[in-house]
């Protein structure tokens, strides 16, 4: 069976075949770096992540692009709050995504590019829609002339007369016409320009970084189902009135809510990543994203990570038990052709996990039997299936174990500040420096404050 995949632009299920034999260009909407990533963010990578492997998987060489949006309104207005420059709020925030993104088990973009490092290519990109009449500079502004691309709307099933259009015009000729470019602002970052100093619309940023990298033409570009309006129409509309092909396939994964509602960070919903993980293991919470069909809409909840968290614990105890038997799988094995199907069919994740746990409980029956062979050939269809989910479980081995440290070190160094302290009111002073001696040794560093004993992990070579 022949990949196919849902295009939202035809709003049909289609044949995949990349544009270039053998090679596939990805181009993803990666972060806003305005704040620190909730999960809903982090569904996206996932999402796509599973894409990129699937794609891998099936033979493909992926050139896979994310981008980060390094400047935006709302990151200049977070970085006034916190009185700190927009690039190092940027900067930083860029890296708890990194970060986020790592924890998840996602592989790294092929590129990563950054929309302040392709200023020049925004504007050149800009020229060529003036030079051609669909965009105009007003009041140090520039705007994209929707009236003049008669296919606006195609991507969203809009009709560009029915659309909600603010009063207020501005310096725009049509209500429907957004920015290609701002003019400065006092205190504002800015770049030199034709049409005078100022910084990128967020619609822009895509299209000049995505053809950049993967060419005028390419073969899937990805987001949320978020951006389908204003975002990604503005991008088709943008790239191809100026005589770029764009996109082969939009693929857009659904939403994950909390409390029925989309997570949003301005309706104060949500769920950031490093307090998810604090709470959870890696890999259950991987599960959970992995889970749902792509283009499905998701609830975060308890319930619902208990229950990943168990299924996931299925695959990885056979996975341990076949291994403490015959030995680690291989990474040379295929996937069963019941999964192959299922994920050529719209990357179907559900019925793929299907066959997965359908393969756990036969390899479970076949240890219980004592047939070897059964249980090395379904240990290495398991291994195979969840390293193209990215649900190995050696990939998160590192984690696991850092995490169980972590948990035993804040057990067993309180108990044995506590053993010490008794000691210490008891007068058995050897005693106590015989624990604290132990700690150090250790690595675990004591001092002594009038508030009790405080301590810290050394870090190495420190």
């Amino acid at each position: 069976m022949a990949l196919r995949l849902y295009d939202t632009l035809t709003r049909a299920i289609r044949d995949f075949e990349p544009l270039t034999p053998g090679v596939v260009s990805l181009y993803v909407c990666g972060p806003t770096v305005q704040s620190a990533p909730h999960i809903g963010h982090v569904r996206s990578a996932v999402a796509f992540d599973v894409v990129r492997r699937w794609l891998t998987a099936s033979g493909y060489d992926v050139q896979h692009v994310r981008n980060v949006t390094d400047i935006d309104d709302k990151i200049i207005v977070n970085a006034a709050t916190q009185d700190v420059p927009w690039w190092a709020l940027a900067t930083t925030v860029t890296r708890q995504f990194d970060a986020a993104y790592s924890a998840l088990n996602c592989l790294p973009p092929t590129g990563e590019p950054r929309a302040t490092g392709h200023v020049p290519e925004m504007i050149a990109l800009i020229q060529r829609l003036i030079d051609s009449g669909h965009a105009y500079a007003a009041g140090g502004d520039v705007y994209f002339d929707v009236r003049s691309h008669p296919a606006y709307g195609e991507l969203s099933g809009q009709q560009p007369d029915a659309m909600q259009q603010p009063e207020d015009l501005g310096h725009k000729r049509d209500a429907l016409d957004f920015a290609l470019w701002k003019g400065a602002k006092p205190g504002e970052p800015a770049w030199e320009t034709p049409w005078g100093p100022g910084r990128p619309g967020w619609h822009i940023e895509c299209s000049a970084m995505a053809t950049k990298y993967l060419g005028p033409r390419f073969d899937i570009h990805g987001g949320g189902l978020d951006l389908v309006f204003p975002h990604h129409e503005n991008e088709q509309a943008q790239s191809t009135a100026a005589g770029d092909g764009f996109a082969n396939f939009w693929l857009h994964h659904g939403l994950l809510n909390t409390g029925g509602a989309k997570m949003s960070k301005s309706l104060g919903n949500s769920l950031f990543v490093p307090d998810i993980l604090a709470a959870n293991r890696p890999a259950a919470v991987r599960y959970y994203l992995t889970a749902p069909h792509y283009r499905s809409e998701s609830e975060w909840s308890d319930a619902g990570i208990a229950e990943a968290d168990a299924a996931y614990s299925r695959i990885e105890g056979f996975l341990q038990r076949a291994t403490e038997r015959y030995g680690e799988p291989g990474d040379d094995a295929t996937v069963p052709a019941e999964f192959a199907a299922a994920m050529d069919d719209d990357i179907g994740v559900p019925a793929a996990i299907g066959v997965l746990h359908d393969t756990v409980r036969a390899g479970n029956s076949a240890l219980a039997d004592g047939d070897d062979a059964a249980v090395r050939e379904s240990g290495a269809a398991v291994a195979a299936m969840t390293r193209v989910l990215g649900l190995w479980p050696g990939d998160f081995a590192a984690t696991r174990e850092q995490g169980g440290l972590r948990r035993v070190v804040d057990e067993l160094v309180p108990a044995l500040l506590e053993a010490r302290q008794s000691a210490r009111e008891r007068k058995d002073f050897s005693e106590g420096d015989r624990i604290r001696d132990s700690l150090a040794a250790a690595g675990v560093v004591v001092e002594d404050t009038p508030d009790g004993p405080r301590w810290r992990v050394q870090e190495p070579g420190s």
